[in-house]
């Protein structure tokens, strides 16, 4: 089975995670670019849905069962590579043209709740699945590029404290911060909400575009000036 299938509703884009965890490895972000880019070149799209067909997890981040054997074997340029590919995922969603959308089906954990985060909007549920940034007890600190958009997308409170606590949050505490935009009881009506928003847009690309391209013009800044340098002295975790 592939990491990703691409369906459509009418002219909303469904991205759907289909490897169980959806855990962050270099096959799984060469499949997001592939998918994002496919969205992009379909003019006839208006908005992009993001989700995950697991029961449990919408992406629970970095793929360990791979990081730390590749650090292992001393495998530092695919390391290197993955996580630059990762920063080119991220920087597609800040920058695509349509709206994008996540619908938090479950936990979305370290990398996957960042993920989330360079979302345009997000959608979860109030039932089950937490929202967590656990690098706090991994001793792996953000890049400054993440830093930047998780700003963008939750009060700099409430990120503080679950930056520094590891805290995991639920749907309805992130509903009443306003980090989503509405959480709901159940998968079908998460679904259902998510694709009923982003039906509501029908913008058009180039003003929408260059909003975005404006809006995170520093973001993009960021993470092309100070992730690299970390990234390729391997600066990834701390003791």
């Amino acid at each position: 089975m592939e990491n990703i299938a691409l369906t459509y509703d009418g002219d909303v884009a469904i991205l759907l995670m289909q490897n169980g965890e959806n855990r962050h490895n270099p096959a799984y972000a060469q499949d997001m670019l592939k998918s994002l880019q496919r969205v992009i070149e379909n003019a006839s799209c208006k908005a992009l849905v993001i989700t995950s067909n697991d029961e449990k997890c919408f992406s629970l981040g970095i793929d360990t069962d791979w990081l730390m054997p590749a650090m292992k074997a001393q495998q530092f340029d695919e390391i290197k590579a993955f996580m630059h590919s990762m920063d080119d995922v991220f920087k597609t969603l800040l920058l695509l043209p349509l709206p994008v959308i996540a619908a938090i089906n479950g936990h979305a954990f370290g990398n996957g709740a960042i993920l989330a985060c360079a979302c345009d909007f997000r959608f979860m549920r109030s039932d089950k699945g937490f929202f967590c940034f656990p690098e706090v007890d991994l001793s792996i600190p953000f890049l400054p590029g993440m830093i930047e958009f998780v700003k963008k997308a939750m009060p700099y409170y409430r990120f503080n404290e679950m930056k520094l606590s590891g805290r995991r949050v639920s749907g309805l505490e992130l509903e009443q911060d306003h980090v989503i935009e509405k959480a709901f009881d159940s998968q079908e009506a998460l679904m259902l909400g998510a694709v009923e928003y982003a039906k509501t847009f029908d913008k058009k690309r180039g003003i929408f575009g260059e909003h975005k391209k404006r809006l995170h013009k520093h973001i993009v800044n960021t993470i092309d000036t100070e992730n690299k340098p970390l990234i390729e002295s391997l600066s990834l975790m701390t003791k």
